[in-house]
């Protein structure tokens, strides 16, 4: 009877320590989550300006995240974020391309290159204008054809501007004052617009530019009766033409 009991309590005890054995064998061990993937890169590119004229520069600006490697066409490697004035020759494209362990991102920025419009050629004054500015009247004394010393820087200017012009082609007017006949004064005239023409001759100016014609007294060019007046009308006078 004592043999069995102790059989029986024996057999219990053993088949308790299997079965924590059993239990113990099956605990689960908890496993460490995989690390997240690598963040994806992301980028933008924008220019100051969309359309410059040529010869004008305009600033890029870029930032980009998760990214290693930054390349823009025509700059090269950059930083991750930053600005750059650049001065396109030609209408451009610009890309970025920025490269990180989670793939790669790209933006772009055009940048239209316009040739600016030929400026407006402004007239300058006619040959004619010139003339008139710049060639001087030839004055005389009273009943002479002779060129005053006086005179004598303006023929020469006259002179220099005909050389520098050498296809103007003009006409000397001799003119007189009211005193003395009609007559007379034609041919003091007529005597007064050769004295100008042959200075201007002695002078290098070619003879077939130049044309004579003597008014004498009969157009004036002041007429009141006096020096001042007078003086004014005793004159080898340059006209444009011939």
């Amino acid at each position: 009877m004592k043999s069995s009991l102790k059989f029986a309590v024996t057999s219990s005890l053993l088949a308790g320590v299997l079965l924590l054995g059993a239990c113990a064998k099956k605990k689960v061990v908890a496993k460490t989550p995989p690390p997240p993937p690598p963040a994806t890169p992301t980028a933008t590119l924008a220019a100051s300006q969309s359309s410059i004229e040529k010869g004008e520069s305009v600033t890029l600006s870029w930032n980009t995240t998760n990214a290693a490697d930054i390349y823009i066409d025509g700059l090269g490697m950059v930083t991750a974020s930053g600005s750059r004035a650049v001065s396109p020759a030609n209408s451009t494209t610009y890309h970025l391309i920025a490269k990180g362990a989670g793939g790669s991102a790209e933006a772009s920025a055009r940048v239209t290159v316009t040739t600016p419009p030929a400026p407006v050629a402004q007239a300058g004054p006619s040959i004619s204008d010139l003339f008139a500015q710049n060639v001087k009247d030839i004055y005389f004394d009273y009943d002479k054809y002779d060129i005053r010393a006086d005179q004598q820087g303006p023929l020469q200017a006259n002179i220099q501007f005909l050389q520098q012009h050498p296809n103007v082609r003009f006409t000397v007017e001799g003119h007189c004052d009211e005193r003395g006949s009609t007559e007379y004064n034609l041919a003091l005239g007529t005597n007064r617009a050769d004295s100008v023409k042959n200075a201007l001759i002695q002078g290098g100016i070619s003879a077939d530019r130049i044309n004579t014609i003597s008014y004498g007294k009969e157009k004036p060019f002041c007429t009141e009766s006096n020096e001042s007046c007078w003086q004014q009308n005793r004159v080898g006078h340059f006209v444009y033409g011939k």
